[in-house]
């Protein structure tokens, strides 16, 4: 706060010293009178507003972790027959994350790049809906990926559910698997902090989410499953230092789905009841990535 006789001049207020005579002939000023530079006034009332910005963000934050957010399309965890599998979970739109301008909500998944592994090149592709929609909705209509992801037949489900991510705030990315250069399944990579799985564990800021689905029969069962999910998983912790955790939550039905994840390097954490099914609620720690 400025002194109550601001002079116009640094330094010219009148100063007595400590242990200058202070009798009634003396000044009994104490105080230095000093304005403060326009400069230094105008920086300390930009940095006043920063901080009072970045404390309000930080309340929008917390605000979307404990009320929850949607992963886009049906706002679920799935992996394919093989992998793992969906659960719809209809609720409210969550209010809107606050994000860094210049970033995103996962770090820009589509330049993730490829990454080697025991079953060739891999890399995550980021679904264009007019090229990409007529395989996997083949893929979504073949009997075993359908039980789980309910996302068949002859209508719009697949197209409604891909178009709600790709046109909502980036909280999931629909991808396609690219194999040694061909496509052969299909990923959503979320933030299960914002999803509304949220809601049925203890989520942690940027706990992200994997669905799965291997798209052709040739694929399934001989341990390409495993091989991608570690790769995957890898990549998240590798391309999002902010991640500390990768979740699933395959149906407990699909043993095929669980056992896949497990020796991927996940764990069991815990048994979870969701809107349409009941979960094996899986988890890949940074902490013990070199150890599982």
């Amino acid at each position: 706060m400025p002194p109550t006789d601001a002079s116009t001049d640094a330094g010219t207020a009148p100063y007595t010293a400590v242990g200058s005579d202070t009798g009634p002939s003396a000044d009994t000023e104490d105080t230095l009178d000093l304005r403060l530079p326009d400069e230094f006034l105008a920086f300390f009332a930009e940095r006043s507003g920063q901080r009072g910005a970045a404390a309000a963000g930080g309340a929008v934050e917390r605000a979307d972790r404990n009320g929850g957010g949607g992963a886009g399309g049906r706002g679920t965890m799935q992996v394919s027959a093989p992998v793992s599998a969906p659960v719809s979970a209809q609720g409210a739109a969550w209010p809107a994350p606050v994000t860094p301008a210049g970033d995103d909500l996962l770090d820009r998944v589509g330049d993730w790049g490829p990454t080697a592994t025991a079953a060739g090149v891999f890399q995550l592709v980021p679904v264009c809906l007019d090229q990409d929609l007529p395989l996997i909705s083949r893929w979504m209509n073949d009997p075993a990926v359908a039980a789980f992801w309910e996302l068949s037949g002859p209508g719009t489900a697949t197209e409604d559910h891909l178009r709600a991510q790709l046109g909502g705030d980036g909280r999931s990315v629909p991808c396609l698997g690219v194999l040694d250069g061909t496509p052969m399944s299909y990923w959503e990579i979320y933030r299960a902090d914002l999803d509304p799985l949220a809601r049925h564990y203890p989520a942690r800021l940027h706990d992200t989410g994997i669905h799965l689905l291997i798209g052709g029969v040739a694929n399934r069962g001989r341990g390409l499953g495993t091989t991608l999910l570690r790769a995957v998983s890898d990549l998240v912790l590798d391309r999002r230092p902010s991640c500390a955790r990768v979740i699933a939550e395959p149906d407990l039905r699909n043993i095929p789905s669980v056992s896949a994840f497990l020796s991927a390097g996940f764990r069991f954490s815990a048994e979870v009841d969701l809107p349409e099914k009941k979960a094996a609620l899986m988890v890949r720690d940074r902490a013990l990535r070199d150890l599982l």
